[in-house]
């Protein structure tokens, strides 16, 4: 019986035969006539490759979308379509399962997060169990989609302004800013939500209108020439089909004013009774702990009522009855005048109907120094989307002319 080693011994394929097949006959399919490809080369081709370029053509860039306004928001759909209709990258979601309005930059430990797919026409997203920095971490950690850096993160289309100060507690903005991290070049777009005004086609257009940018800017971080070391924020009007334009504008003090009210006990939601039984509990505990003659505590948990009782014995033996004091409360921000401000201020060029463009670092300021090349950036942006939409109508008006001048 003869046997074979070392180099002369055949080399097993690890991928099951059908596999092999499957791929082999899918690559040759694809090849140009007179092409040859080898078997041993063909199957880690195919996997080298997660979404194929095909026809020659070059892959596309990766662009990630998440919103605090969660996986079914009027805005992160009208963005979705509006990107996938244009056909310039491939389009990846991932974004919380319900509205994460303000967050800041929170993210969740020691918690089991869950990512479900869902179905979005010409796009591959999932929802996450969490808030929209950790939608943003755990798709750039290369646990979720096949690749951990993408050319592009945006963050939108938010609903209200995220201008001045409400950065900071801006889940919308901190989403762009946990990408900047990354090192991912990142945008956040927030419409200019009216109450009772804006409708969801408005999300459509207001898609439509940055547009321009989004292409703009993939087109030069492909060319390595996009700004660094900054986030875009992009604040657009209520009317988004009536916009002047875009404005480079510097980020204002503006702070909304934070409203209290009280919320009546008798009708909690479940997320106030669910807060509401653990701020209980906490209370209870805090005063137990307070309690320096406290002899010992029991405490009785029941399973099927989720509730908890706690008992407080004092040093003469007697079991103390103490009164917890719960109140509900509910805070809203309302809108405040403001006057005086700069025309080059965000919350300014957004009054006055214009796209705002506010570059951030990091640490939410704008550096003096990327003043100018934000400024060239944007000009550049805007006049090569005015060549475009000029050059059709060129195309035309020649077409009039020529076919006037060939007329009898």
């Amino acid at each position: 019986m003869e046997s074979t080693s070392g180099e002369d011994a055949p080399k097993r394929n690890p991928l099951p035969a059908a596999l092999v097949s499957n791929l082999q006959s899918v690559l040759a399919a694809r090849r140009p006539p007179g092409a040859e490809v080898s078997t041993e080369a063909s199957a880690p081709e195919a996997e080298a490759s997660d979404v194929p370029a095909g026809d020659g053509a070059p892959a596309r860039p990766i662009v990630l979308l998440t919103c605090a306004g969660g996986i079914r928001s009027a805005g992160l759909a009208a963005l979705v379509d509006a990107l996938v209709a244009s056909g310039r990258c491939d389009v990846h979601v991932c974004a919380p399962e319900s509205d994460k309005p303000a967050c800041g930059h929170s993210i969740t430990i020691r918690e089991t997060i869950t990512a479900t797919s869902v179905d979005f026409t010409g796009a591959k997203a999932f929802e996450i169990s969490g808030t929209p920095v950790d939608c943003v971490s755990l798709a750039l950690s290369g646990r979720l989609f096949p690749w951990s850096s993408p050319a592009l993160v945006i963050s939108g289309i938010n609903t209200g302004l995220n201008c001045g100060y409400e950065m900071f507690h801006s889940s919308a903005i901190a989403a762009a800013r946990e990408a900047l991290v990354y090192g991912v070049p990142s945008i956040a777009i927030s419409l200019n939500w009216k109450k009772d005004e804006t409708k969801d086609s408005d999300f459509k257009d207001a898609a439509q209108a940055c547009l321009p940018l989004i292409n703009a800017a993939l087109d030069d971080i492909v060319k390595g020439t996009f700004l660094r070391g900054c986030l875009l924020n992009i604040g657009i009007p209520s009317a988004p089909s009536a916009n002047k334009g875009f404005k480079l504008t510097k980020q204002s003090g503006y702070s909304p004013a934070q409203s209290w009210q009280a919320v009546s006990a008798s009708r909690p939601s479940s997320a106030t009774h669910f807060m509401g039984m653990h701020q209980s509990l906490g209370i209870q505990l805090a005063q137990l702990g307070k309690d320096a003659s406290a002899a010992g505590a029991a405490r009785r948990v029941s399973a099927q009522r989720k509730t908890v009782e706690v008992e407080s014995v004092a040093a003469s033996g007697k079991q103390e009855i103490r009164e917890v004091v719960k109140k509900l409360f509910r805070a809203e921000f309302v809108e405040k005048q403001h006057e005086g401000l700069d025309e080059d201020i965000d919350l300014r060029a957004l009054e006055n109907g214009f796209i705002s463009v506010t570059p951030l670092n990091v640490h939410g300021q704008v550096e003096p120094e990327m003043g100018a090349p934000a400024s060239d950036w944007l000009s550049a942006a805007v006049s090569l989307d005015k060549e475009k939409d000029a050059a059709p109508a060129a195309a035309e008006q020649q077409d009039v002319a020529a076919e006037e001048k060939e007329a009898p």
